[in-house]
């Protein structure tokens, strides 16, 4: 119980970002059917009804998808309910979030039936997608809100039914362009749902905007209250992924445009540009369960990170290039005492046990080993991004720079956790308890797989082979997701505001991972001269990765 207890606010967090997905791609896709695939069926000849079954069916799986998920998270936080304070199932069933997740699991369990039935009337699937708007809303800090709590819940239905006609409904809109692309009826889809995302966008604004007043600056306008908090923190992550968006959309809405003006204009464009548009959705979704991990600012007045303390803890430095001895970490030391006073021939207790729960206290020594490990990894990515640039402008030689990512990972899979094997005592599979170090070994790991992968591809030509259908997108896709991932990553480090502080740095590390990974995946998927632009765009993204790892400090 102790090691789910101990996953428990990760296991959440990943499963509430999951059914969040889905439940916008449920209801965008019932949006869509509804209000663009069925009015403009007998518009797009035979390609209208391949239109209309692909979107039921996506709607459909989609909404097996959160049923999974809902479940799962319910099913997880009864058991950990259950654990901590004795209660037996029965005492859950009036409980909010179980009302809820019935409510939202019932909802999605009708509208697959009948999705899949092929009897599917729009005004009864409108009713049902609402009821599982009104469920999913029901799980937000609007529902556990003592002050404004009905603008609140209003204000978060909004938010869900913006994210759901545009990022949502972006699923269905590529599935339909696959599907008209040689009718000639991509002006009209674009067209119509150049407006449903219109009116996405609106409600997405004026939500948020309120949201942000209500949880984050407060009536009395305390804009600090944006950096000086976790909560804050991510609320301007969202705000920045949201205005990647709205770039990619207006790149949409211009070829709309030009598609409505002279038809022969190509659309590939457009169906790209969507496709980056649901990655960097998804990424917001995963920034968003994170806030429901924390406080709202509004609530935090105690323990915010100052604009001295920002501007002092990152003043520049020269980075650390030594590293201290290993027997100097607190581990380290405490083990060593450990064993000189056991009995003889009695294993000793293990200082740290990954899964307890418990928060390894730290010396100087430790934050010198984290900093020297981050200004290397600086120095391995600054000089990615730049060998990246000079293949981009014809050096042969730079083509090898994805090796430096094997280099990378490696480095990472030995330092990132030195109380693990095979510096540390704890074995590499008991270490996995332990929610940071299975984190670290993600990364690690998913460095040295697209690292690995576009090697082959720029130096054995993989990229001219069938590969190039497969191993080329490893690369933005690995990028892309390394960079939402570390949007949910966290170091067990008791002090808040150090806690935050190492936060504000690896936010904006995360926002760059997910616009380099998307650049670079319109790089490989858009015709010239858009190819070109986005080809230019990953590699800085990459430099500036690494000089803010290189300037990164924890004390």
């Amino acid at each position: 119980m102790a090691l789910l207890v101990d996953l428990f606010g990760y296991l959440s967090l990943l499963l509430h970002a999951l059914t969040a997905g889905a439940q916008s791609v449920v209801l965008g896709a019932v949006l869509f059917l509804v209000l663009l695939a069925r009015p403009l069926g007998w518009q797009l000849g035979t390609a209208g009804r391949a239109v209309q079954r692909d979107t039921a069916r996506i709607a459909a799986w989609a909404a097996v998808a959160v049923i999974v998920c809902e479940g799962a998270a319910t099913a997880l936080q009864g058991a950990v309910l259950t654990g901590t304070l004795g209660l037996e199932p029965a005492q859950l069933a009036d409980a909010g979030f179980v009302t809820a997740a019935a409510l939202k699991i019932g909802a999605m369990l009708l509208l697959a039936l009948l999705l899949a039935s092929g009897w599917a009337p729009g005004v009864l699937l409108l009713a049902l997608g609402g009821t599982a708007l009104a469920g999913a809303t029901l799980t937000t800090h609007a529902a556990a809100r003592l002050d404004n709590r009905g603008l609140l819940l209003g204000l978060a239905a909004l938010h869900q039914f913006g994210a759901a006609v545009w990022v949502g409904g972006i699923v269905s809109f590529i599935a339909a362009l696959a599907r008209t692309s040689g009718s000639g009826g991509w002006d009209v889809i674009g067209a119509r749902f150049s407006r449903l995302s219109m009116l996405g966008v609106l409600a997405i604004l004026l939500s948020g905007g309120g949201m942000c007043v209500l949880y984050v600056t407060g009536p009395d306008r305390d804009w600090p209250a944006f950096y000086g908090s976790a909560y804050g923190v991510m609320v301007l992550a969202k705000i920045a992924l949201f205005a990647l968006l709205l770039l990619l959309g207006l790149g949409n809405f211009l070829t709309v445009r030009r598609l409505r003006q002279r038809p022969r204009t190509p659309a590939l464009r457009l169906r790209r540009f969507a496709e980056a548009e649901i990655g960097i959705g998804f990424s917001i979704f995963f920034a968003a369960a994170s806030l429901t991990s924390a406080p709202p600012a509004v609530d935090l007045i105690e323990d915010r990170v100052s604009l001295t303390e920002i501007v002092a803890r990152n003043r520049p430095e020269w980075p650390r290039m030594t590293s201290p001895e290993h027997d100097a970490l607190y581990l380290s030391t405490v083990q060593a005492k450990l064993g000189a006073t056991a009995p003889a021939g009695a294993r000793p207790a293990a200082a740290f046990v990954p899964g307890s729960g418990a928060i390894a206290p730290r010396n100087a020594a430790d934050i010198a080993w984290s900093e020297y490990n981050h200004h290397w990894a600086g120095l391995f990515v600054t000089l990615i991004g730049i060998l990246a640039l000079l293949a981009r402008a014809g050096l042969r030689v730079a083509r090898h720079w994805p090796l430096l990512f094997l280099g990378l990972g490696g480095f990472l899979l030995l330092r990132a956790d030195p109380e693990v094997w095979p510096l540390g005592q704890i074995g590499v599979w008991e270490s996995l308890r332990d929610v940071e170090v299975l984190q670290h070994r993600f990364f690690a790991l998913l460095t040295i797989l697209f690292g690995l992968f576009e090697w082959r591809v720029r130096a054995l030509g993989w990229g001219r082979s069938r590969a190039a259908l497969i191993f080329p997108l490893i690369f933005p896709l690995a990028s892309a997701l390394g960079g939402t991932a570390l949007l949910t990553h966290t170091h067990a480090i008791a002090n808040i505001k150090d806690q935050l502080l190492i936060e504000l740095s690896h936010t904006p590390l995360a926002l760059l991972g997910i616009a380099g990974g998307w650049s670079r995946w319109l790089e490989l998927r858009l015709d010239r001269p858009d190819a070109r632009i986005a080809g230019w765009i990953w590699p800085v993204c990459f430099i500036l990765s690494g000089l803010v790892l290189l300037a990164y400090r924890e004390a």
